[in-house]
């Protein structure tokens, strides 16, 4: 068994591996974030080729909270509010008015027992 360096193919002083093969890295524009929480978020964008602003977005998913984040420090955006969950019988309340359900229920009771008294004859 060969004893060794565990960096293999390197010598000392060499730098790092690959920089040349990369190239260079295209010119970043820094954009900071603010969500209704107080965090900033600032994620970078790339420039275009000719040195041209990147099309920024006007909101963020801030990463700590999961709010949405605007650009604005003094007002960010209102985070997004989720409607409970509604039952059936909440939808069915919302179409229908009282005096409509008490009529469709006396309507279903007098049908059911019209067919309990033909059934049990």
């Amino acid at each position: 068994m060969a004893g060794g360096s565990a960096i293999r193919g390197s010598r000392v002083g060499a730098g790092p591996l690959g920089e040349e093969e990369r190239g260079e890295s295209a010119p970043r524009q820094m954009v900071q974030y603010y969500c209704a929480r107080g965090h900033v978020t600032a994620p970078s964008f790339a420039m275009g080729d000719e040195g041209e602003a990147p099309e920024i977005p006007l909101e963020w998913d801030c990463p700590k909270c999961g709010f949405p984040a605007g650009l604005d420090a003094e007002n960010p955006p209102e985070p997004i509010r989720n409607e409970p969950f509604k039952t059936h019988l909440a939808y069915v309340k919302e179409r229908r008015s009282e005096e409509e359900g008490e009529a469709l229920l006396a309507e279903a009771l007098d049908g059911l027992r019209s067919r309990r008294v033909t059934v049990a004859d």
